[in-house]
C-alpha cells in the first residue's frame, strides 16, 4: 500500500512517549458473542471504568476485581499500571491488586488498566473489555488528636483546600458550632468536636469502636454528590470491651392479593451485572459499591393470572430504611427516568430491569435504600396505567382514574442497604474503651493520620504503563 502523502504533520501526536503496539489475531470463533457467554464481564465489586480512586502515599491501596463468564472458566486478570504493582488470586473468580504509592509519586495521576482472560475446556482464549482506573497519589497528612470527650483535627490550607475553603464542611453543616473558620488561621484548618457532634459516624469491627467525620467541598445545596474535589476523611478508633452487631435482612418477597388479580408477589433485588443471571447474595447485605459504580437492579412479578404487565411508577432513593424521610433523591417519577445516569435494560412483561450510578447523600448518612412504587394490569386494556408509561409533570393532571378490574393498586417495596466504599477511610488507635448500651467512655490521646483527596485535575500529571509481576 502506498502511503506517501496521507501523513498530515497538523495532527496533534497521540503521545509525547513513543509507543508500541502489537495486534494478536486469534485463529478460533466464539460460539457466542454475547459478552458473558464465553468472553467474562465483570461485577460488582470492580470499579467502574474511569473511575478515580485516591491513594495514600506508603499506604496499601487494594483494588478488587471480580469477573465470571457462562461457559469458560477464568483463567487470569492481565494487568498494566504503575510499578511496583501486585495482583492476588483470591478466589477462582476474584483478583485483589495491591500497590503502595511512594513520597516521590504525590501530585501524580497513574491508570491501572485490567483485561480478564477466560478459557473454554479445548484451552482457546475469551478476554473482557478493557478496563481502567486512575489512582491518584495526592494526599497530605492531617493530624488528629483523641481524647475522652472529643476530636480535633489539623490540616495544612493546599492550593485546592484554598480554593474550596468557603464551602468546605462537616458531615453536619447546619450546627454553627461546627463551623470550620472559628479556629482555622492563615496556614491551618483547625476544629474541635464532641464526639457525637458535627456528623460523626460511630461505627464498628470486631475489635474497635471507630468515629469518623469528613471535610468536605460537596455542594450543601444538592441532595447526592457522585463527584467533589475535596474530601478529608479523620477518624479515631478505640478498643472495645464488648461487641455489638448491627445486622440488615434482606427483604423479599413481597406479598399481596387484590381482587381480580388473587395473590402476587413482588421481588427486589440487586444483581452483579447488567446480564441479570445472579444476585447478589441476601448474606452479603449491605451491598457494598464505589462511587460511579454501576447498580444492577431488578422487579420482579409472580403470578397466576395470564397477560399481566408490571409497572414502576416511581422510585426514590433515602438515607434511611424509611420511605417517608424528609430526605430522598428521586430516580423514576411518574413512569419517567429522572436520575441522569439510569438505564432501563430489556425484560419482561413481568419484570422491570435498571441500573444507575452509585451516589453518597451529602451530610451524616452512610447508607442508601431504594424504594419503589409498583403495580400490575392487564394487558391490552387501553388506559390503564401501564399502558399510559411515562407521564410528564405537565399532563400528570390529565391522568384517568384507576380501572379497578384492569389494574392493581400503588404497592410501596424497597431494599438496601447500598454502602458506599470510602477509600479514603482512616482508623487510627486508642487504649481502652468500656462500652454499654446507654454510655460510651472513651480514654487516652492519641495521634492518628487522615488524607485528603483531591478530585481535581492538576497540570502537572505523568503516567507511567508497566507490567506487572504475580507474587510467587
Amino acid at each position: 500500500m502506498n502511503t506517501k502523502g496521507l501523513y498530515r504533520p497538523s495532527i496533534p501526536p497521540l503521545s509525547k512517549l513513543p509507543l508500541d503496539f502489537s495486534v494478536h489475531v486469534d485463529s478460533h470463533h466464539a460460539p457466542s458473542c454475547l459478552d458473558g457467554d464465553y468472553f467474562p464481564v465483570f461485577l460488582a465489586p470492580t470499579p467502574a471504568n474511569k473511575a478515580y480512586l485516591p491513594a495514600f502515599i506508603n499506604q496499601p491501596l487494594e483494588i478488587k476485581v471480580r469477573s465470571m463468564a457462562q461457559y469458560t472458566t477464568i483463567h487470569d486478570l492481565l494487568v498494566v499500571g504503575p510499578a511496583g504493582i501486585l495482583k492476588e488470586k483470591v478466589s477462582s473468580d476474584t483478583y485483589v491488586l495491591k500497590w503502595t504509592p511512594s513520597q516521590n509519586q504525590l501530585y501524580d495521576y497513574l491508570p491501572i488498566c485490567f483485561i480478564s482472560e477466560a478459557r473454554d475446556q479445548l484451552d482457546q482464549v475469551y478476554h473482557s473489555e478493557l478496563r481502567c482506573v486512575t489512582v491518584s497519589g495526592e494526599h497530605h497528612e492531617a493530624k488528629v488528636t483523641c481524647n475522652e470527650t472529643t476530636m480535633s483535627v489539623e490540616v495544612e490550607k493546599t492550593f485546592l483546600i484554598r480554593r474550596n475553603e468557603d464551602i468546605l464542611h462537616f458531615n453536619e453543616f447546619t450546627d454553627s458550632s461546627c463551623n470550620l473558620s472559628t479556629l482555622s488561621n492563615t496556614s491551618h484548618l483547625v476544629a474541635v468536636m464532641s464526639l457525637d457532634s458535627c456528623g460523626t459516624l460511630v461505627e464498628e469491627d470486631d475489635d474497635n469502636i471507630i468515629f469518623t467525620n469528613v471535610i468536605t467541598s460537596a455542594d450543601k445545596r444538592e441532595i447526592i454528590s457522585r463527584h467533589h474535589d475535596v474530601e478529608v476523611a479523620f477518624s479515631c478508633s478505640f478498643p472495645k470491651r464488648a461487641n455489638l452487631t448491627l445486622g440488615f435482612r434482606h427483604k423479599n418477597p413481597y406479598a399481596f392479593n387484590e381482587k381480580g388479580f388473587g395473590a402476587f408477589t413482588i421481588n427486589f433485588e440487586f444483581f452483579e451485572s447488567q446480564r441479570f443471571t445472579k444476585q447478589v447474595d441476601a448474606s452479603s447485605y449491605p451491598v457494598e459499591v464505589y462511587m460511579k459504580q454501576m447498580i444492577f437492579m431488578q422487579i420482579e412479578t409472580t403470578t397466576s393470572i395470564p397477560n399481566t404487565e408490571l409497572f414502576v411508577e416511581s422510585c426514590r432513593a433515602t438515607p434511611y430504611d424509611n420511605p417517608n424521610s424528609r430526605i430522598s433523591y428521586t430516580i423514576i417519577e411518574n413512569g419517567c427516568m429522572k436520575d441522569r445516569t439510569a438505564v432501563i435494560y430489556p425484560s419482561s412483561k413481568t419484570q422491570f430491569r435498571f441500573g444507575m450510578e452509585a451516589f453518597e447523600f451529602i451530610g451524616a448518612h452512610e447508607e442508601v435504600y431504594i424504594t419503589c412504587s409498583i403495580l400490575l394490569c392487564d394487558i391490552g386494556f387501553p388506559g390503564t396505567r401501564c399502558s399510559q408509561g411515562c407521564i410528564r409533570s405537565d399532563t400528570w393532571n390529565n391522568r384517568r382514574k384507576r380501572d379497578a378490574p384492569a389494574e392493581t393498586s400503588s404497592h410501596s417495596i424497597s431494599q438496601g442497604p447500598l454502602r458506599l466504599i470510602k477509600t479514603s477511610d482512616t482508623k487510627g488507635s486508642g487504649l481502652n474503651l468500656n462500652l454499654s448500651l446507654n454510655q460510651i467512655l472513651v480514654v487516652g490521646c492519641f495521634l492518628v493520620i487522615g488524607a485528603i483527596i483531591y478530585r481535581a485535575r492538576r497540570t502537572r500529571t505523568k503516567y507511567q504503563l508497566v507490567p506487572i509481576s504475580e507474587p510467587q
